[in-house]
């Protein structure tokens, strides 16, 4: 029964992957979603060096430019007819590369785990991406590369020169990768990796080695960051220099940790949440990765695992049929600490804008108004006060929820 129900969990996401662009099929939701899936398997591959492996990693970007540089070198090839296959395996191509940095970069850095690690893969991202400027007849420079992903051989008629048709190409690499990925999890080596991570000294001693452990794990993440790397040249037909630095292995410690390290689902959260704050948030605004950092911040003060830890929490509640219970002191606390955010959100619009008129989710605010600034203020107060007077009912009812009644203390 647990496999029929595992099986169906998968069969699922894979149709949810295909049928996406028969709901959202405008140029910017398939756009959209070409950045999803590359960010999915990106962050992944990041919560199995970080979530499972407990490997802080700022140099994580490496393996997937890497990949992507050797991905677009492929397209190149294809096209002046050095080499003829299928872009299908593009983003194989970059696996593959991602798979030997790894081996070659963890061959010593895996040797040493927290701080020096941390150290370490944050030294090797930045040289790598200085040497990137360096090696100018490779990495192209700060403009990069670019290739054209229309040659090679058709694929039943079908030449991806279409956003539409990449999609369904990187839709099926990004559920074999999941697949994989999850399969990892399952393996040995896999569930090692979280025994290493919480207790090392433990796992030495019914006989594992713990820089063992951690060496495999670091070249299966380097394997998907890899294919990562290829499915973005293969969207974008080019790749430089900032696919490869700090930036780029700081959005993935962000999509991860957001989503909830530890947690399978919880890369995936963060990958969707901030695929949409760059793609949607960033026409509205320009200050969208100050919002970024402000819930970065709150994520680790108060929802330390991630969104998928938050929704995990409440599985005893739901087990216990009391999740209802919560529905109105969620209301209660949610609705005005919704309207503090807003009130604040639309100060500091107003502070930055040089418009005389700001509009504001469809309301015109004069940002030079005496009023206008009384009535944000008067809201942002207000808001927080319910908020605050709210949080001692939000904390009982989740106490209630979650109780476990006298007589199954005693039968435990």
């Amino acid at each position: 029964m647990g496999m029929i129900k595992k099986l169906s969990v998968w069969i699922g996401y894979l149709v949810v992957l295909l049928a996406l662009p028969q709901f959202f099929d405008s140029i910017l939701a398939i756009s959209i979603f070409n950045q999803m899936a590359i960010a999915i398997v990106f962050s992944l591959s990041y919560n199995m060096l970080l979530g499972q492996g407990g490997m802080l990693s700022f140099g994580h970007a490496v393996y997937f430019g890497l990949g992507g540089f050797l991905a677009v070198h492929a397209l190149i090839l294809i096209e002046f007819e050095t080499v003829y296959f299928s872009i299908l395996f593009i983003p194989l191509i970059g696996g593959v590369i991602g798979l030997l940095a790894a081996i070659f970069i963890g061959s010593f850095s895996t040797r040493k785990a927290g701080t020096i690690f941390a150290m370490i893969s944050l030294g090797i991202g930045e040289l790598i991406a200085a040497t990137s400027l360096i090696f100018t007849d490779f990495f192209g420079g700060e403009a990069g590369i670019s290739g054209d992903r229309t040659f090679g051989p058709l694929f039943f008629g079908v030449d991806f020169a279409q956003d539409l048709e990449i999609y369904y190409l990187a839709a099926i690499w990004v559920f074999i990768a999941t697949v994989f990925m999850y399969l990892f999890t399952q393996t040995p080596a896999g569930r090692m990796a979280n025994a290493v991570r919480e207790n090392p000294e433990r796992a030495e001693f019914i006989g594992y080695s713990a820089r063992r452990v951690r060496f495999i794990s670091f070249c299966a993440s380097g394997l998907f960051a890899g294919i990562a790397g290829g499915l973005f040249a293969l969207n974008y037909e080019f790749i430089t220099e900032e696919n490869l630095n700090a930036i780029t292995s700081g959005r993935v410690l962000l999509m991860a940790y957001i989503g909830g390290l530890g947690y399978f689902i919880g890369p995936i959260i963060g990958a969707v949440i901030l695929t949409l704050m760059n793609s949607l948030l960033s026409n509205y605004s320009e200050l969208w990765m100050l919002y970024l950092g402000i819930m970065f911040i709150l994520t680790v003060m108060f929802l330390p695992r991630g969104f998928a830890g938050f929704i995990m929490m409440h599985q005893t509640a739901w087990l216990r049929g009391k999740l209802k219970h919560l529905a109105l002191p969620y209301l209660l606390t949610g609705i005005p600490a919704f309207l503090f955010s807003m009130a604040c959100v639309a100060m500091i619009e107003m502070m930055q804008t040089e418009e005389e008129v700001f509009s504001f989710f469809g309301m015109q605010l004069a940002t030079e108004a005496a009023l206008t600034w009384i009535v944000a203020v008067t809201i942002a107060v207000a808001a927080f006060y319910a908020t605050r007077r709210s949080l001692p009912q939000l904390r009982d009812a989740w106490e209630s929820a979650n109780a476990i009644p006298a007589n199954e203390k005693a039968e435990s």
